[in-house]
């Protein structure tokens, strides 16, 4: 009815009714596409003689590659692993996540066992214990992970806090010991008071005869 009506409103204008039957479209019964409406008697005649809808997905396939397409997309797989037999699309799904015989590693031993196998061999192998150089102490695989991060955040904090102290630490000043005390000169005893005497009497005398031989010995 809108493109009735946008022909009856053109109809006083050509190039109006022109733009209006190109945009006109009709539904094509075969493969249910939107034809515009002057070419849809040509297109439904084509696809009714070469296409065809796969009952499976519902693409349109050209007849002569439907056998192509099944076998590609839809045909069954017999899979070798465990003997399933499941659809092509599927295939790669099954493979990588589905098939209880495939091959996987344990995730904390690395081992490579069958699927179907993993759950328990990872019960036991998760409850073995490794010795944790940071904490010393002894850690299940199943929680080294989260151990391990936790354990080296403490570390760390724990190194910052003790730089922090130790940068924080008032050094005491070394003790400032006073002088030894000077010891007065001991007193000398008579004996060696008389001895110092005598000495000095003996070098006076001395000298004394030493200038009176010599102003002699001038006087001659």
């Amino acid at each position: 009815m809108a493109a009735a009506a946008a022909a009856a409103d053109a109809g006083s204008d050509p190039s109006a009714a022109l733009a209006a039957a190109a945009a006109a479209t009709s539904t094509c019964a075969h493969c249910q596409r939107e034809i515009p409406s002057s070419n849809i008697d040509l297109h439904s005649a084509h696809c009714a003689r070469n296409l065809q809808k796969c009952e499976h997905c519902g693409e349109m396939v050209a007849r002569k590659l439907m056998d192509e397409h099944f076998n590609e997309s839809h045909a069954p797989v017999n899979c070798t692993l465990c003997k399933e037999i499941v659809t092509r699309e599927i295939w790669d799904l099954h493979k990588s996540e589905q098939c209880p015989q495939r091959i996987v590693a344990c995730e904390y031993c690395e081992f490579e066992l069958p699927a179907v196998e993993l759950h328990e061999h990872q019960d036991v192998c998760g409850n073995r214990t490794e010795f944790c150089q940071t904490c010393k102490k002894y850690v299940r695989l199943r929680e080294w992970i989260g151990h391990e991060i936790q354990c080296h955040a403490n570390a760390n904090a724990n190194a910052n806090a003790s730089a922090q102290t130790s940068s924080a630490r008032i050094i005491p000043e070394r003790e400032v010991r006073p002088p030894p005390p000077v010891r007065p000169p001991r007193p000398m005893h008579g004996a060696q008071h008389k001895r110092l005497l005598f000495t000095i009497a003996v070098t006076g005398i001395a000298v004394m005869i030493g200038s009176i031989l010599f102003q002699r010995e001038e006087s001659f």
